[in-house]
């Protein structure tokens, strides 16, 4: 649609005015072939009824799921969530209710807070928190690839926080005391930004159970326009306790997006492609009506048709996952989605039933995609879908730019973490990781490729870690033994660390400099492994100039060290 097109369709009235100011950002701003958000006037429309926003892949056919994170009823993360899944289970607790567990436990060090300012937040914003820092990290976009995610305009950091807006657990809300306290809407999605030094658009979306897919749809059009690299989804909602109702569920969801293209380029790990969304009103119309026009809509300009789509998401299928989660319906919805995509395997609704492999192909053997759709009508009205399908191709990520890590001889593996405690208990993770069996069917990681990723997907810490390993079994066994008793010895295959919490003299190069970045380029490029790990222990930000690998490594993220608030002993690391 061009600016011609655009200022006809808001004169004429089928354009909404920020939609038409969106879209003519986008035209300055976007490059050549965006995708863009299209007016759909389906054939007999509804009474009373909105036009339907649909928002449109651009050439390469979509946006990228890279990453899912979540705490649900009976499970603390989308792995276990998935196993449940698979057997069907019902999460309700011996209560009414499907719950969250352990909300009042938190890691305020992790994320620079303090134990007074993690005590006094909302509850949901601790749980968004948590949820969208493991997204990132376990994607590995803490680090250096989050300074390099740009919008069309050049800004890095450019991820946009879109959260849904979810029940809490007072009955009255605490935002009445004043503009600033915990539980305001729009302190929900700003606080992440704050906290993680972000630059892309957020804000909070309130359309009861539907929030989330309205919250993906705005993402969506916001990748689509350039106003953001990547976008994080996320929704906690919760509930008053314990007056809690029959049926009543809580959850908490969040999913990072990227336009396909660049994460392919980028080397990401591609779960499913997000084909198109749509989001309408339902007016004085009813349901069926309402979710034929929305799958028009999202389908528009696609050519996929009811019959290319398998399988079919509602908050039916996950309630007895996740009960009446609220405005993380759709979280859980999509969520469920992903994961069948991503294993090609069919979960069951009812208990005593099986996962089925997901076939490949239709009825008359001929090969077929892979397709789902997500459909959440909220209480006012406002109905959202979504059209998904399997990665295929390059679903484990392309080739990423830059040169490519040093495959042979030894590697330079770089870790870091808030405080010590939490440096020894992530050291123990990543041990645990790589003596674990890997997955034999497919290209297993090197201690190349793990190095690369932790120097490039990660934050630096204050505290710090640096050893020379030739393979993941000696990487394993030297962080083991750190994790057992934190060695704190010099020389070559040992583990050195350092503490720089307390230091008052600078680094002895200055991070913001082209003339720093291009020496430490430089030292990368010759495999000065011995100068860049003293830079490192030094303060030196060495990973921000290091290769990416190829493409993204799925590594164990910082240990999570959780406490109940106003408690002195930490939890176990996750």
């Amino acid at each position: 649609m061009d600016n011609r097109q655009i200022l006809t369709h808001f004169k004429d009235g089928t354009l909404e005015r920020e939609h038409a100011l969106t879209l003519l950002r986008g035209a300055l701003l976007s490059p050549p072939g965006p995708a863009h958000l299209a007016d759909v006037a389906g054939p007999d429309p509804l009474p009373g009824a909105a036009p339907v926003r649909s928002a449109e892949p651009a050439a390469e056919q979509g946006w990228a799921v890279i990453g899912v994170a979540g705490r649900y009823p009976g499970v603390a993360d989308v792995d276990s969530f998935w196993h449940g899944v698979l057997q069907a289970r019902d999460t309700a607790s011996p209560g009414p209710g499907h719950l969250v567990g352990d909300i009042d436990a938190f890691d305020p060090q992790l994320f620079g807070l303090t134990e007074e300012e993690a005590a006094a937040a909302d509850p949901r914003e601790r749980l968004l928190i948590e949820a969208a820092w493991d997204v990132l990290e376990r994607c590995g976009h803490t680090g250096a690839r989050l300074q390099r995610l740009e919008a069309a305009d050049g800004a890095g950091r450019s991820l946009g926080v879109y959260v849904a807006a979810g029940r809490g657990l007072a009955a009255a809300d605490a935002a009445a005391v004043s503009p600033a306290a915990p539980g305001r809407p729009w302190r929900m999605a700003d606080r992440l930004p704050e906290l993680l030094d972000l630059r892309g658009p957020s804000c909070t979306v309130d359309t009861a159970e539907s929030s989330f897919l309205t919250a993906v749809h705005q993402a969506l059009t916001a990748l689509a326009t350039g106003e953001c690299a990547a976008a994080l989804v996320a929704a906690a909602d919760l509930g008053p306790r314990p007056a809690l109702r029959p049926g009543h569920g809580e959850a908490v969801c969040a999913v990072l997006l990227k336009p396909l293209a660049a994460a392919r380029a980028d080397g990401d790990l591609v779960h499913a492609v997000i084909r198109a969304g749509a989001v309408a009103q339902r007016g004085r119309g009813d349901r069926a009506a309402v979710e034929d026009r929305l799958l028009r809509a999202a389908t528009h300009r696609t050519g996929i048709t009811l019959d290319d789509i398998t399988l079919w998401e509602t908050p039916q299928s996950v309630a007895r996952c996740v009960g009446d989660a609220g405005a993380a319906t759709g979280g859980a919805a999509l969520t469920r989605a992903v994961l069948q995509l991503h294993h090609a395997t069919l979960a069951p609704n009812l208990p005593g039933s099986e996962a089925v492999p997901w076939a490949p192909s239709g009825p008359d053997g001929a090969p077929v995609c892979r397709r789902a759709a997500v459909t959440v009508h909220g209480s006012g009205g406002v109905c959202g879908q979504l059209v998904l399908e399997e990665p295929g191709e390059g679903g484990e990520g392309g080739a990423a730019q830059g040169l490519p890590p040093r495959a042979e001889g030894e590697q330079l593996v770089l870790l870091s973490a808030p405080s010590p405690e939490h440096l020894t208990a992530t050291a123990r993770q990543l041990a645990r990781w790589a003596a674990a069996p890997q997955d034999a069917g497919a290209p297993g990681p090197t201690a190349a490729s793990v190095a690369a990723e932790l120097r490039t997907g990660r934050a630096a810490g204050p505290c710090r870690l640096a050893v020379t390993v030739r393979d993941l079994a000696q990487l394993g066994s030297l962080l083991a033994e750190f994790g057992h008793d934190g060695p704190d010895a010099a020389g070559p295959g040992t583990v050195r660390r350092a503490d720089l919490r307390e230091r008052e003299d600078r680094p002895p190069l200055l991070d913001d400099v082209p003339e720093t970045r291009a020496y430490v380029r430089a030292l990368w490029q010759s495999g000065r492994n011995e100068q860049l790990a003293r830079l490192w222990l030094a303060g030196v930000d060495v990973g921000a100039e290091a290769p990416p690998p190829p493409r993204v490594v799925r590594l164990p993220g910082t240990a999570v060290l959780r406490r109940l608030l106003g408690s002195a002993n930490a939890g176990s690391d996750r």
